[in-house]
């Protein structure tokens, strides 16, 4: 017979791998806070900046990216469409990322753990990257001739001007958190679920991309630069294989330190299948009586060690 290997499907999360909840939503937590206040830390730099704006943006024109007016464009012919866009700004990111944490804690345990680890490590790069390089958002730039849709149609995060922002670090565009973390929960959910609806997930980071730029809250290279950061996470955190505790062989067959007639006894079907007739030509050979009834049945000895004492026909002269 054949013993495949099985793995937990869909609707069996493997709750061995499951964290601990308290320790987890402390972890996470603190990381978030240590984030934020690390955003924080970099604010002030004002000149450095809009220098690195103005850089940012001929570095892009050199480069022939598209400009980001042009998406901008699109969206400022309806004032429906683009006040969708600031909301979907203002309130999908953090919501979306931590209903994908949930999921996969409760259901994929163990892609949970990759994908908190992967999302830590992006988050700390892109922090390292705040800290070193402040950069002015493009409706910020007088150069781009971009609108700031957040304070002109609403809603916004942010604080009118930056030095009155009490709750943002504005000038941490460069990467773009908002893209970068899209992309990972569309990565982390293709990769745990097997609908052949799954890359549909890929739409969160194309509109989220789309709108970051169009509300011009970030230029093209901090989403480049985000999503480098990430291929980079993904390539050192690969996702571990599952434990597998399926044994490779049935309990009852031979292997190394197998002793002869003890350990565990073959079950029925194994036993009529491979092992009656060795047993059963054993036991003939060594004088058994077997009776028509066990024979027929498979239920008689299966070896010469166990086998039955012959028994002396009734009638004949032998032990009188």
């Amino acid at each position: 017979m054949t013993y495949a290997r099985t793995e937990p499907t869909d609707q069996e999360p493997d709750i061995r791998a499951r964290p601990p909840l308290v320790r987890e939503f402390l972890l996470v937590a603190g990381l978030f806070l240590a984030y934020k206040f690390g955003r924080r830390a970099a604010n002030g730099h004002v000149e450095e900046a809009f220098g690195n704006a103005g850089n940012v943006w001929d570095l892009e024109r050199a480069l022939n990216l598209p400009g980001e007016g042009a998406v901008q464009g699109v969206l400022l012919h309806s004032q429906t469409l683009i006040h969708a866009a600031n909301t979907y700004y203002a309130t999908v990111h953090f919501p979306a990322t931590a209903f994908f944490l949930v999921w996969l804690y409760l259901r994929r345990p163990h892609h949970y753990l990759w994908s908190r680890r992967v999302l830590a490590v992006l988050t700390g790069a892109a922090l390292v990257l705040h800290l070193l390089f402040p950069l002015a958002p493009p409706r910020m730039l007088p150069a781009a001739g971009l609108v700031d849709t957040g304070q002109v149609y609403g809603p916004t995060v942010y604080g009118a001007t930056p030095a009155t922002d009490t709750m943002a670090n504005q000038f941490a565009a460069m990467p773009s958190l908002h893209v970068g973390w899209a992309v990972m929960v569309a990565v982390g959910l293709i990769v745990a679920t097997r609908s052949r609806w799954r890359w549909l997930w890929l739409l969160h980071p194309a509109i989220t991309l789309l709108v970051v730029v169009g509300t011009a809250n970030h230029y093209w290279l901090d989403a480049i630069v985000v999503v480098a950061l990430l291929a980079v996470a993904l390539a050192v955190l690969r996702l571990p294989l599952p434990a597998r505790n399926v044994p490779a062989r049935p309990p009852w067959a031979p292997g190394d330190g197998a002793v002869p007639g003890g350990g565990a006894h073959a079950p029925a079907y194994a036993a009529s299948t491979s092992g009656t007739g060795a047993g059963v030509g054993a036991a003939t050979g060594a004088g058994a009586y077997v009776s028509d009834t066990a024979a027929t049945s498979g239920t008689a000895a299966t070896s010469a060690d166990t086998a039955v004492p012959a028994r002396t026909p009734v009638g004949t002269g032998a032990g009188r």
